[in-house]
């Protein structure tokens, strides 16, 4: 008997290249090292903007503050000229201190969201997968980052409202969103270190009520660094704060600022919080 003849394989079929069927019996190499990093950073910090989708209360709720700093602060002393400003108006040079102090007030308390997961028990889940502590820490860091942005958004459109001379150059826009986004996975970062160190909700409240309006104060975010005395000048100079509203204002107002420095800073203070908080992730889980 002849063979019956072959069936012609479908010209999809054909197509297949050897050995390419052999993922369908081993599944393909897992990422392994830096490569991995990216990628699971970017999936925590959309997993904490997905929040944002349930509540965007807290975005309305936190623009009064800034609100009523622009419009109350500003406008007054603006008439009186009590703070010497260059040369602006008081209320032009406040505008970028209270964008940098928006976005920490934000990221300052974003240590209570770590502890209200480890008390849900989510945080111990996430430490149990593949995913590097450090990209945990830099995915919520940068998200806090994010949400800081939306929150400068709001204050950038008040202060235009209010008249302030800022410029809407691109590039210079984008560099703000850095400095903001910067100075916020900073503070995020301080905040979980925080978290780390006390463990409970009610202490980490009282710590970051105490230092943020010394972190703000401290900064040249209110007046010139020229007018402070000299103990107030050496907290200035290791504030990260002062950095970040230094380059805010040289790059919306054009006022003379050091940016190179300024972004090193926050730079280096960024990386040191991510390495800071992530050391103390696992102790926040016991």
């Amino acid at each position: 008997m002849s063979e019956a003849p072959a069936v012609p394989l479908p010209a999809s079929a054909e197509r297949v290249r050897p050995g390419s069927l052999d993922l369908l019996v081993t599944p393909p190499r897992a990422r392994t090292g830096w490569r991995v990093l990216p990628a699971r950073v970017a999936a925590m910090c959309a997993v904490e903007l997905q929040k944002l989708r349930h509540d965007r209360t807290e975005l309305y709720t936190r623009a009064i503050q800034p609100a009523l700093w622009l419009l109350i602060f500003g406008e007054t002393f603006t008439r009186i000229h009590a703070i010497p400003t260059g040369g602006i108006p008081y209320l032009d040079y406040l505008a970028p201190g209270i964008i940098a102090q928006s976005a920490m007030f934000i990221a300052i308390f974003y240590g209570i969201m770590i502890i209200w997961e480890r008390d849900a028990g989510i945080l111990t889940k996430l430490l149990v997968t593949p995913t590097p502590r450090s990209a945990l820490i830099t995915g919520k860091a940068f998200a806090a980052g994010v949400k800081a942005l939306i929150q400068a958004v709001v204050v950038v459109v008040i202060a235009a409202l209010l008249g302030v001379a800022m410029t809407w150059n691109p590039l210079r826009l984008f560099g703000v969103a850095v400095a903001v986004v910067l100075g916020s996975a900073f503070f995020s970062c301080l905040s979980m270190t925080i978290a780390g160190i006390v463990l409970t909700r009610d202490r980490l409240m009282g710590i970051g009520q105490a230092i943020t309006m010394p972190l703000f104060f401290g900064s040249n975010a209110l007046y010139p660094v020229a007018v402070m005395p000299g103990w107030l000048k050496a907290v200035s100079l290791v504030n990260p704060l002062s950095y970040q509203v230094d380059a805010l204002r040289g790059l919306l107002l054009g006022t003379p600022a050091h940016l190179a420095l300024d972004y090193g800073v926050l730079t280096v203070a960024a990386a040191l919080g991510v390495l800071s908080a992530s050391s103390l992730l696992g102790r926040l889980a016991r």
